[in-house]
Formats: C-alpha cells, sequence, structure tokens
C-alpha cells in the first residue's frame, strides 16, 4: 500500500469527497475502490490519471446520499478506466496454498452453511459462491474478493485458525457478516462498513467488526 501523489486527494476533495479520514492507494486486481472500517479510502493508484470527469463518479459512487440508480452509473463509469494501464500490479507467481485432510468436509459444510443462511436472512437472493480457507489471515475471520470491472463478488474466504479455535456459532456469525458485504456489491452498494452495512447488520443481528487475534498459541 502506498500513499496517493499529493495532487490526487486535492483533486477528490475539490471535487466534493467528503468524510474520508485518509486516502491510500493500492495496485489490489480485485478491489477498484473501498472505504475501510477506519474511514480510510483505499482506490487503485491508476485513478492518479483518470480525468476529473472519473474522479466525480467516484465522489459520486461513495456518496450514501446519491440515489442508487446515479451510484450505479458512477460505479460503471470508474470499472470503465483502465487502471492497470497506468498502474500494473507488479508481477508475481500465484501462491496456492496446499490442500489439507479434511479440507473438502470444511468447505462442503460452509457451502451448506451459506446457502441456509441465504435462504434464511436474504430470501435466497444472493448468488452461490466458491468458499476458500485461508491460512495467511491473523486478524480477520473472513473476507470477500471483488471482481475489478464488474463490482461482483467472487468469493468468500474464511480463516483456517478461526475454523480450528473458535466455535461454530462465530464462524456463522462470520459467514454471515461477508455475506452482508456480498449483498452489497450485488445490490451496488459500497462494499463497506458505512451506513448501509450496519443497517442490514442490525437488522440480521451482526456485529459490525471482522477482525479478531487468530494467532496460533505456542501450547
Amino acid at each position: 500500500m502506498s500513499s496517493l501523489p499529493d495532487h490526487l486527494p486535492d483533486r477528490l476533495r475539490q471535487l466534493g469527497l467528503r468524510d474520508v479520514s485518509g486516502i491510500l492507494t493500492h495496485a489490489n486486481r480485485t478491489v477498484m475502490v473501498s472505504i475501510g472500517s477506519d474511514g480510510t479510502l483505499r482506490l487503485h493508484r491508476g485513478y492518479a490519471w483518470a480525468s476529473d470527469r472519473v474522479l466525480r463518479a467516484i465522489v459520486r459512487f461513495l456518496d450514501p446520499r446519491v440515489p442508487r440508480r446515479l451510484r450505479r452509473d458512477a460505479q460503471r463509469e470508474l470499472l470503465a478506466f483502465p487502471v492497470e494501464q497506468y498502474a500494473p500490479a507488479p508481477a508475481r507467481p500465484a501462491r496456492r496454498e496446499r490442500p489439507r485432510p479434511g479440507d473438502l468436509r470444511l468447505i462442503d459444510r460452509l457451502q451448506q452453511l451459506h446457502a441456509e443462511l441465504n435462504a434464511r436472512y436474504f430470501g435466497r437472493s444472493l448468488g452461490e459462491l466458491p468458499i476458500r480457507l485461508s491460512g495467511r489471515m491473523r486478524t480477520r475471520l473472513g473476507e470477500v474478493a471483488i471482481d475489478l470491472r464488474s463490482g461482483r463478488p467472487l468469493e468468500i474466504a474464511i480463516s483456517r485458525r478461526h475454523l480450528a479455535r473458535h466455535d461454530w456459532a462465530e464462524v456463522e456469525h462470520t459467514m454471515l457478516h461477508e455475506m452482508v458485504h456480498q449483498w452489497q456489491a450485488e445490490t451496488c452498494l459500497r462494499v463497506d462498513h458505512g451506513p448501509a452495512f450496519r443497517r442490514k447488520a442490525r437488522e440480521l443481528g451482526v456485529l459490525p467488526a471482522a477482525r479478531r487475534t487468530v494467532q496460533s498459541r505456542v501450547d
């Protein structure tokens, strides 16, 4: 993660950006624009070369007061800008975790859980997503990957440490938390922990944070 060129935060604020605690860039291939729970705006560094029209689209997309139809139009416009041409991601070999004994059983159980929660809380309106187990998460319990171009959710990842050290009720809560983010993405809302997330989370009984110390213990 790196800080933006000095002129870009000023450009965004001159175009109406408000209510962010900081602005950082990244070269993430799956998330173009997001706001963290700490209020920090994170966006692809390729937007440093975007026109004011594209930056206005980012500002509209991030403004919860803008009608959903206009925010959807803004999302299409910001996703159409070819950020990778200006700030390509560094080449790195794909790193895949080796499967472990019991993974298929766990993933099948998590897929069933997703289907059950989808029926119970979302009226089966959410799409079916692949579930991945992650051994690299240290504080995050789960996450949803979002497609760079379409803005659609790609997969849900759940921490292996979370599964190993916490009871199933907590895993269910984590899955539901990530499904609220999936719901945001599928309804063209900003994927963050802002007002729309909090309203939906309260409706479903979800806590706002999906972080916890899940580091391995030395026994």
